[in-house]
């Protein structure tokens, strides 16, 4: 329980971000790689002693540049959504791999933990309440981008140009430079969830250590059918998932650690094909005009 959170958390942070992007009409397939090039850059910041905020605020920014000549490919290009996200993720994860390699296995100090008085003194439940400044501030995101979505005009245009982008430019909405900036914002989560995973949650830099996380979190916007409260739940149970290995040795339980290890793909699996199998489900949250070119 006390580690759920934590855990879930790259998950959240970077699907938070794609959910806002395909909400605008944008599949970036692309997270992996941003997610590990914000973790390289976050973990060079503090490495260097640049803090924690720099760390993040560095990582942040590496991906969203990222994240926008994606965008050039997408939208200004009109390159296929598919591919230019798969190019952007595999050319994310070779710069994470070059700059990070003077920086293998070395380790940094991560955040410290803040509990909530009384909460945390629960039976059971009392770990949920303690958790890194991150983590708050993560869970404080998701309910805003909640509530923008659902109750904000920004929220409104954002749907529509996702929904029709056709109707949105007849009635005066700039489509192109508000999807950008939905991919800019996308690009900017998948950084800060790349700076958690290298900084906070486990505070080293190995190669390939995003480990499929931005696949999972791609995977966790169909799962949560593009709602955000959905979405906190999925990223929370896929959290604890990843966290099945530790809990299993902990408790005694021998199975092989690989199988172990390989539970939350599998369940992504599993979770896709459920969901896919409703398509009015689907039909009724999803996004129409989502992953299809738009220009004059």
């Amino acid at each position: 329980m006390a580690g759920m959170l934590a855990a879930a958390m790259p998950f959240l942070l970077a699907a938070l971000g794609e959910l806002v992007c395909e909400r605008a009409g944008v599949l970036n397939l692309g997270i992996e790689g941003m997610m590990a090039l914000g973790a390289v850059v976050g973990f060079i910041i503090v490495h260097s002693s640049g803090g924690h905020l720099l760390g993040f605020a560095g990582a942040g920014l590496a991906s969203m540049v990222l994240a926008l000549v994606f965008g050039w490919l997408a939208l200004a290009v009109r390159a296929n959504q598919v591919a230019a996200g798969l190019a952007i993720g595999i050319l994310g994860s070779g710069l994470s791999a070059l700059f990070g390699k003077s920086f293998e296995s070395q380790t940094v100090t991560g955040l410290p933990k803040h509990a909530l008085p009384w909460l945390s003194e629960l039976p059971v439940l009392g770990g949920l309440f303690r958790q890194d400044v991150a983590v708050w501030l993560g869970l404080l995101a998701a309910l805003a981008i909640w509530a923008l979505l659902r109750f904000t005009k920004l929220g409104l245009v954002i749907r529509a140009v996702g929904e029709n982008p056709h109707a949105a430019r007849a009635i005066g909405y700039k489509v192109i430079a508000i999807r950008y900036a939905a991919v800019a914002f996308g690009g900017l989560m998948a950084g800060f969830a790349g700076a958690y995973a290298s900084t906070v949650y486990t505070p080293l830099w190995a190669e390939g250590m995003i480990a499929g996380r931005g696949w999972i979190a791609v995977a966790l916007v169909v799962f949560a059918t593009w709602m955000p409260g959905r979405l906190v739940f999925g990223a929370m149970l896929f959290g604890a998932v990843s966290l099945s290995q530790l809990a299993a040795q902990a408790s005694g339980v021998a199975l092989n650690s690989q199988l172990l290890s390989s539970l939350p793909y599998v369940m992504t699996i599993l979770v896709l094909g459920v969901i896919s199998a409703n398509r009015g489900l689907l039909k009724m949250n999803g996004v129409a005009s989502l992953g299809e070119p738009f220009g004059p």
